[in-house]
């Protein structure tokens, strides 16, 4: 079914927080028709991990459109108005908002664009007489229809990622964090559960089992680095999440990218600081009078391979990687804070040569976030660019900057005031021609 004649400007396929915002902020840009599909039901972030006290990691201001537009009538505050909380939320003097909070503004900011299509699977992608035709498959009626766009924004996301030896029929009992609120009971009933990974949700569900837990349950929390390290939030450092962190890491060679990109984990990968804080004082509370914890945290112990066992237990073989010892344990559940990774979708393959790739085979994308082939500026990525623009993809906090630099790149006009610099520190310096001619003298 071809569903209409004329165009649209701009289709997006996927709706996580990145393309509602850039849906939100297309919405009042006249010269632009925009469509976006998601195949979930309704907007749903990260439900698995949805516990009630949890917040985000980056200040109300990171919201869909604030950044690029504080007037925008998809704003947290203007959200927090017409739900008759904004005075609460100013009562409560905090610029973190809980994560269930910001997954219900968002649900919020969806349902008021009628350019957002939930329960829609794009299927397969073409290119013919310089459109892209997407067939996009409605989940409740059954029917394929046929759309046609000047240009896609892929937003489709990150997947859980699970080390190659967790086998799928171990799913039931070793599961990514992601899955964890809906196996929580199961693993307060059991006899011994086992937490793997050093960042922020692997963190969460340990302290959130510490909570409920039974002294018989015995709960381990194993993490591959040589401490719990917090993520480095101090202000010189934040300024890493700027346009002018983007411009320095953007025109650095490849290799020297991927060094870099090891140096940002302390910012992207700890856990907060607080959360630390609150797991020790909940520990030492559990330990008074000299109670037993049937509790083990482990660093410095790299998770080598899960074997399932007889009697329906798990094997679990790690490296002491300081002392290059190995040791094993042994458990009912394991939960894997092992991180998401980028996933290609597969109906990129009907338009794979319009896509322009590194010798990787990688996307190479542009400083504008495109990565069509030549100067055709008509296919653009959000969050599938750490390799080219640095970790910085991933902050909600840059989403607002990335859809204004986009939305600006398509209409030929500033749309939205994008900023140049915002750091007082400087990243890089220019190379001189001087400089260049001293160095050639020494050589000589």
């Amino acid at each position: 079914m071809n569903h209409q004649n004329k165009p649209y400007s701009v289709l997006g396929i996927g709706i996580g927080p990145f393309n509602l915002g850039m849906a939100a902020l297309l919405d009042p840009v006249e010269e632009v028709s925009a469509i976006f599909f998601d195949q979930s039901e309704e907007f749903d972030w990260h439900p698995g991990l949805m516990l009630d006290y949890v917040t985000l990691q980056t200040p109300f201001l990171c919201d869909c459109v604030s950044m690029a537009d504080p007037t925008s009538p998809y704003s947290f505050l203007n959200f927090m108005k017409q739900s008759g909380r904004l005075y609460k939320f100013f009562i409560r003097e905090s610029f973190y908002i809980l994560r269930k909070e910001y997954n219900l503004y968002c649900r919020w900011v969806s349902k008021q664009l009628s350019s957002c299509k939930f329960a829609h699977s794009v299927t397969s992608l073409d290119y013919t007489d310089g459109l892209y035709e997407v067939n996009v498959l409605n989940l409740k009626s059954g029917r394929t229809e046929l759309y046609r766009a000047e240009r896609l924004v892929l937003g489709t996301g990150t997947k859980p990622s699970l080390p190659d030896f967790v086998r799928p029929d171990m799913k039931e009992s070793v599961f990514h964090t992601s899955d964890y609120l809906e196996k929580k009971k199961e693993l307060l009933a059991s006899d011994t559960v086992t937490v793997i990974g050093s960042g922020q949700s692997s963190a969460e569900v340990f302290y959130d089992l510490l909570q409920e837990k039974r002294d018989d349950l015995r709960l381990e929390w194993y993490t591959r680095p040589d401490r719990l390290f917090p993520m480095e939030y101090s202000k010189l450092t934040l300024e890493l999440t700027s346009p002018d962190f983007v411009d320095y890491f953007y025109h650095m060679p490849a290799e020297k990218r991927a060094e870099m990109l090891k140096n940002q984990f302390s910012q992207f990968k700890g856990i907060n600081y607080d959360l630390i804080n609150e797991i020790y004082d909940t520990l030492y509370s559990m330990s008074v009078g000299d109670r037993e914890l049937n509790v083990k945290i482990q660093s410095n112990s790299q998770l080598n391979h899960i074997e399932a066992m007889s009697d329906g237990k798990y094997q679990l073989q790690f490296t002491q990687v300081a002392q290059g010892h190995h040791f094993e344990s042994k458990s009912d559940f394991v939960v894997l804070g092992t991180g998401y990774r980028y996933e290609e979708p597969d109906f990129l393959q009907g338009i794979k040569e319009r896509i322009a790739r590194s010798e990787d085979g990688r996307f190479d994308v542009k400083r504008n976030y495109s990565i069509s082939v030549g100067k055709a500026d008509d296919i653009f990525v959000l969050n599938a660019e750490t390799h080219t623009h640095s970790l910085i993809s991933t902050d909600l906090g840059m989403g607002a900057y990335r859809s204004s630099y986009i939305i600006n790149q398509i209409t030929g006009r500033e749309v939205y005031k994008v900023e140049q610099r915002i750091a007082f520190q400087d990243f890089g310096v220019e190379k001189s021609e001087k400089h260049a001619e001293r160095l050639l003298e020494v050589s000589l």
